[in-house]
């Protein structure tokens, strides 16, 4: 007895419908994915601009620290001025 198998095609060719569920499935998976990113964009940024913020708020207070030194400064010179030009040293 012959036996007579007859082979298809040995390549797995996907039908129109099982395409079409793939690639709905990958879309929703890269949808999700984005998602997630956007969110972690959105941490980060407002993580940032707490950062700057605080980084702002550190210069400007160093900028009166500085102003008020030199204001100070600047009256001591002009009372040691005065003192000199009192005193005829001046």
């Amino acid at each position: 007895m012959f036996v007579i198998l007859s082979f298809t095609r040995m390549t797995y060719e996907k039908t129109t419908r099982e395409l079409v569920y793939e690639t709905n499935r990958d879309v929703k998976w890269i949808c999700r994915t984005l998602a997630r990113i956007e969110a972690q964009d959105e941490a980060v940024e407002d993580r940032l601009r707490a950062l700057e913020g605080w980084r702002a708020e550190k210069a400007g207070e160093e900028r009166r620290a500085s102003a008020i030194g030199a204001g100070a400064g600047g009256i001591v010179g002009g009372a040691v001025a005065v003192i000199l030009r009192v005193m005829g040293g001046g």
